[in-house]
């Protein structure tokens, strides 16, 4: 039942919330900071158990012999529910200061649709096989949609198309294919711990299977099926918040996660060369997106260019097939998420108190907005992989993986987009601390509306915190390598 209702409300919610508009907007904002907090005390509320070896689990109905719509709550799923119910509650918080400061038309929509992209997210995270997955995940593109194309203008529009016509290409076009060719070769779609797939396929096939997952998984936006993510920066920035830091990509690289865990199995990839391109495309994807973002000037583009590296990350890290470093993938996704919608929450305070998108328009503004900048320097330093910063922790894993499995690719890449990660992050935050302000910056406001700032400093702590109390997510994700 807690399984169900973890679905069931935030689509309840988005009932209430389009009901609750036609009276004013905040009674609105009520019921959606209200149904935010008994989804998280509601997915929360499976943690114990899950902790202690538990796997609770639903089978809602069959659709056919074999295939079913079913839940069962694993550690990395219950990770990921976790993350994501508590992130909505402060992204809920922000989008009030965000909306109303920046005067957003069609509000209510806005909130509506986020909560159906919610509810996609807990079905995601619970699934118990992959069609149930696949189902959710595209309930999830959906639902994004029209979040990604809120301000209607034909630009914004244009870019939504890109997102939702590479999203459904991808997951059409190539993990639909991937599905069906494991049930057909294993007989089951079922997320097994060892996976399922072991002498059932072999050599070559092994390879090409793994490819069709991983890049019809589109949200991971491993290179080259990236191109939705920049595309999508055109949505309101608590949208991005949704999109880099709550849902949808982490839906892609928790997807990514699972499969390589519990249908290849981590033993088995293990003993196929033909799997090892996985983690040299990560790689490449980590090295190619940093290096983009180098050149970027548009705050909110260079944040997205940032998130596809940090992503591939995690790819990275669980391609290494090491205990460590699958821990150090799972840990990453909380870490990044603090601190990626620290970020954007901060680029989207300083769009609503200044207008201001550009890296150049940026010198001096910490001065001005000293709640904003200290909490974006947080989140670049976590992103950077500066202690005590939660960026520190899952780096640290990641690293010890690959020293593990003597793997010097993934060394050398983790070392090499460290320092260009320093090198397009840290020359903002001095600009933003010790250049003079710009010309006419007097004219400026301070800081965002109250809400907008007071996310953003939760969001901060949360990243600091990650770095101090992290045993909780450690030791339930150890179940991943050692159940």
């Amino acid at each position: 039942m807690t399984i169900i209702a973890s679905l069931v409300i935030p689509l309840v919610g988005a009932i209430g919330i389009a009901l609750a508009g036609r009276v004013n907007a905040n009674f609105r904002e009520s019921v959606t900071l209200i149904t935010a907090g008994v989804l998280a005390w509601t997915v929360w509320s499976l943690l114990p158990e899950v902790l202690a070896g538990g796997r609770p689990a639903v089978s809602i109905t069959e659709i056919v012999p074999g295939i079913e719509i079913a839940f069962r709550v694993e550690p990395l799923g219950m990770l990921f529910a976790a993350l994501a119910s508590a992130l909505w509650i402060v992204n809920s918080i922000y989008s009030i200061g965000y909306m109303r400061g920046n005067k957003e038309k069609k509000q209510t929509r806005f909130y509506t649709f986020f909560a159906i992209a919610v509810a996609a997210a807990m079905g995601i995270a619970f699934s118990a096989n992959l069609f149930t997955l696949f189902l959710f995940y595209e309930v999830l593109t959906l639902s994004t949609y029209p979040l990604v194309s809120h301000k209607g203008d034909e630009k914004t529009v244009r870019s939504a198309r890109v997102y939702l016509g590479v999203l459904l290409t991808t997951s059409i076009g190539l993990l639909l294919p991937a599905i069906i060719w494991t049930y057909v070769a294993a007989g089951t779609g079922d997320f097994t711990m060892g996976g399922i797939l072991a002498g059932k396929i072999d050599g070559p096939e092994v390879g090409l299977l793994l490819g069709l997952f991983v890049f019809g998984i589109g949200k991971a936006a491993v290179m080259p099926v990236h191109r939705w993510l920049p595309a999508a920066m055109v949505a309101p920035t608590p949208v991005s918040a949704l999109l880099h830091a709550v849902a949808v990509v982490k839906a892609g690289v928790f997807t990514i996660t699972k499969v390589i865990v519990y249908i290849f199995g981590i033993d088995f990839l293990a003993e196929t060369p033909s799997s090892n391109w996985l983690l040299y495309a990560a790689a490449f994807t980590i090295i190619a997106a940093s290096v983009v973002a180098l050149r970027q000037q548009n705050l909110k583009r260079l944040l997205a260019y940032s998130t596809i590296a940090q992503l591939s990350y995690v790819v990275m890290a669980t391609a290494i097939l090491k205990p460590l470093a699958e821990v150090g993938a799972a840990i990453h996704m909380v870490a990044h998420a603090f601190g990626k919608i620290t970020l954007f929450f901060a680029a989207g305070a300083i769009y609503v108190a200044s207008k201001k998108t550009e890296l150049h328009q940026l010198r001096g503004i910490g001065r001005r907005m000293p709640w904003t900048m200290t909490a974006f320097s947080i989140g670049a330093l976590s992103m950077i992989g500066v202690p005590p910063t939660g960026g520190f922790v899952s780096k640290w894993y990641i690293l010890a993986g690959a020293f593990e499995a003597d793997n010097y690719v993934a060394i050398a890449t983790i070392i090499a987009s460290t320092v260009l990660n320093a090198a397009y992050f840290l020359p903002i935050i001095y600009f933003a601390w010790f250049e003079p302000e710009q010309p006419g910056a007097e004219n400026d406001h301070g800081e965002a509306p109250f809400f907008a700032v007071l996310a953003l400093t939760i969001t901060a702590a949360l990243t600091i915190g990650f770095f101090l109390f992290n045993a909780t997510a450690i030791e339930l994700e150890r179940q991943l390598v050692s159940p």
